[in-house]
């Protein structure tokens, strides 16, 4: 429960302190404002990223390796998601600021488990929320040695 509190805490400051850094900064158009929320939200995703790969590290060091990309799949949904969130996948409660940060999570937790991936968040009506991932794990021939 505590470590929970520590994350949402956590959390709610790194938001405040990504955006009260970009209020800093004089917006001048509608446009500007609209920019400067992208590269807020960009920011976020970037750190989940980060986050997301370091966890991977960290939950996979001692398991074997995973067969294909259900295993992958079933490891993010069910224990990856579980330890960071201590709530079930499909019970998960949100709201739209932390989208970009657990979008970046979830797609740095894929990155490291050698799957490229596109994350998306929709919110079609509160408090429900559906994360959309595409991906796929690159061939041996998809890399260029040359």
């Amino acid at each position: 429960m505590a470590d929970e509190a520590l994350f949402l805490l956590l959390h709610n400051e790194m938001v405040s302190g990504v955006y009260k850094s970009a209020e800093q900064g004089e917006v001048v158009s509608a446009a500007k404002a609209l920019e400067e929320n992208g590269r807020c939200i960009t920011k976020l995703e970037n750190m989940g990223f980060r986050v997301g790969q370091g966890l991977i590290e960290r939950f996979t060091k001692d398991t074997a390796r995973f067969k294909d990309e259900l295993d992958i799949m079933k490891f993010i949904c069910k224990d990856f998601w579980t330890t960071v969130f201590k709530k079930q996948i499909d019970n998960l409660r949100t709201n739209h600021q932390y989208l970009a940060f657990t979008c970046g999570l979830i797609r740095g937790g894929l990155s490291n488990l050698g799957i490229k991936s596109i994350v998306t968040a929709e919110v079609s009506s509160m408090p429900a929320l559906q994360i959309l991932t595409q991906g796929s794990i690159p061939r041996p021939q998809d890399h260029n040695l040359n």
